[in-house]
């Protein structure tokens, strides 16, 4: 009947219509659902990527400031340049060598030490003390109750492992007969590598005048390197490294043999170790400024010339709605077409890299226990 086909088809409209509102309520559930594992998903991926940038901050940005404060101190000083820039082979001198210096405060630069089996570049700075502060800033520690370069003893030598330029890194790779040499102000002194130990960081009497026999008087002239073991975890014992004097020489008359390979690298002031330019930043806040402009004016130009283009194709239906994202958030509302989007999306996340390395993962390895133990930082 007429009637009732009419009534019929009334009620299928009714009923696609309550099944299109389920769709719809289903649909916005699902988005909804999958903005949240998203939304979730992207601050997990970014707590990751956090904890990457923590690392390569603990064990390379740190040993960039420590090389700073270390070029800092080297021009600080007056030494001199050993005679021919470095080109000049020393003349080994006979007898006892002198002692230099007869003294230090904490803090004061007493040497540098080099090592070739760590590169033709290996240079590190010699401070008196082995506190946190002198372990992380200035390179080497020396231990004050040992012996000072030339002393009739052993010349006891701390530094890190990992992290702050990781000067002791490569301890594991010694071979017997390895050149150790130390430069103070006005002589050089030549040990070689003669053996190792590992030992417990309660064995002190590994930096005695005579660590092969402490309860006895010193027989010769002894340096000792010590340094964390194991490496890339809590330090449970300690890395240590002997050598032996050989001889002596004058800066004045040049350099040790031992630095001298064709034309010296390495050498005190040479300029050659001097010149990375990233260990002549003291902060990261000029970097972040200059990206901050860079950023500034990128964006105004392209808010000029294009607006927003992926919001007015959203809003005009033309491009559908996407899903909450904390990154697509920020890449929607960056102004400009594709490339200069991605662009300033690579700028926001480098000002965001620099203030962690300036700002955030000092204040974190200052403040969080876990840690403070794991890094041992030290304010720069």
């Amino acid at each position: 009947m007429p009637g009732s086909t009419g009534k019929q088809g009334d009620e299928n409209r009714i009923e696609g219509g309550q099944v299109s509102q389920r769709r719809a309520r289903a649909d916005k559930r699902s988005g909804a659902l999958a903005s949240a594992v998203g939304i979730i998903g992207e601050v997990f991926m970014t707590l990751a990527v956090i904890c990457a940038l923590y690392v390569v901050w603990q064990l390379w940005w740190t040993g960039i400031q420590a090389e700073h404060s270390q070029l800092e101190a080297r021009q600080a000083s007056s030494w001199s340049r050993p005679s021919g820039g470095g080109d000049k082979i020393a003349q080994p001198q006979k007898g006892n060598p002198p002692v230099q210096p007869g003294k230090a405060k904490t803090g004061d630069l007493i040497g540098q030490i080099y090592i070739p089996r760590f590169g033709s570049l290996w240079q590190r700075n010699v401070v008196e003390g082995t506190d946190a502060a002198q372990l992380a800033n200035a390179g080497l520690g020396h231990y004050p109750t040992t012996q000072m370069p030339g002393e009739l003893g052993n010349v006891g030598i701390a530094g890190h492992r990992s992290g702050y330029g990781e000067p002791l890194a490569h301890v594991d790779e010694f071979q017997a007969g390895d050149a150790i040499v130390l430069r103070t102000k006005d002589y050089w002194y030549v040990y070689h590598y003669t053996k190792y130990k590992i030992v417990l960081p309660e064995q002190t009497d590994v930096v005695a005048p005579n660590p092969e026999n402490p309860t006895e008087a010193a027989t010769k002239r002894m340096i000792t390197l010590t340094t964390c073991e194991p490496r890339y975890t809590t330090a449970t014992h300690r890395w240590i490294s002997w050598g032996e004097f050989d001889y002596w020489a004058k800066v004045s008359d040049g350099v040790p043999k031992e630095l001298a390979g064709g034309k010296t690298a390495g050498v005190v002031f040479s300029g050659k170790s001097d010149d990375r330019s990233l260990a002549r930043l003291s902060s990261l806040q000029p970097v972040i400024l200059i990206l901050a402009a860079a950023y500034i004016i990128i964006y105004l130009s392209a808010l000029l010339a294009w607006r927003y283009p992926v919001l007015r194709e959203i809003k005009s239906g033309r491009r559908p709605r996407p899903y909450a994202s904390i990154y697509g958030w920020l890449i929607r509302h960056q102004s400009g077409i594709a490339p200069v989007r991605w662009l300033l999306m690579l700028l926001l996340v480098l000002m965001a890299v620099c203030a962690l390395f300036q700002w955030g993962f000092p204040w974190l390895a200052s403040n969080v226990p876990i840690l403070q133990e794991m890094s041992n930082y030290v304010a720069f």
